[in-house]
């Protein structure tokens, strides 16, 4: 019966057949910092505005939670979850950064430009590369405000 021996391709693509390179990476970095930018960023931002709505205190507390507890006695929990908002902000900093750089890779992209193999690696490398040294630059400016101010 001709067609019915066993192929050695798979039926369909999966993950392990492909060979990772950073222009694979860069668009499943682009759908992950796009979805978490888009619920941890309005989760944030609704909690800010409800923060806002509730009053100084509820604000106060906010405030102490992800920047800086002003309290002279800080305690355990509020060093904690001092230290996990900041992780929160920086995070959704680089993931800003990081979708930003990857969507005008993209509009790069789109205007038929960059689709050679030299130029698409060196241009998915250099948006992780600017996602990060955006990110550093960025909370350095702010620390450096926040140090001296």
């Amino acid at each position: 019966m001709a067609g019915k021996e066993p192929s050695a391709r798979p039926l369909s693509p999966h993950l392990q057949v492909y060979k990772w390179s950073p222009s694979m990476a860069v668009s499943i970095f682009h759908r992950v910092t796009g979805d978490g930018l888009a619920i941890v960023g309005a989760l944030m931002f609704l909690w800010w505005l409800g923060a806002i709505a509730a009053g100084p205190e509820a604000y106060a507390a906010f405030v102490a939670v992800v920047w800086k507890d002003p309290s002279p006695e800080i305690g355990l929990f509020h060093q904690i979850t001092n230290i996990l908002g900041k992780v929160v902000l920086i995070g959704l900093t680089w993931a800003f950064f990081q979708h930003l750089f990857s969507g005008l890779r993209h509009f790069v992209l789109d205007a038929g430009a960059g689709y050679e193999l030299k130029t698409n690696r060196l241009w998915s490398t250099l948006v992780f590369v600017g996602a990060i040294l955006a990110t550093a630059a960025t909370w350095l400016y702010i620390m450096k405000e926040a140090l001296n101010g």
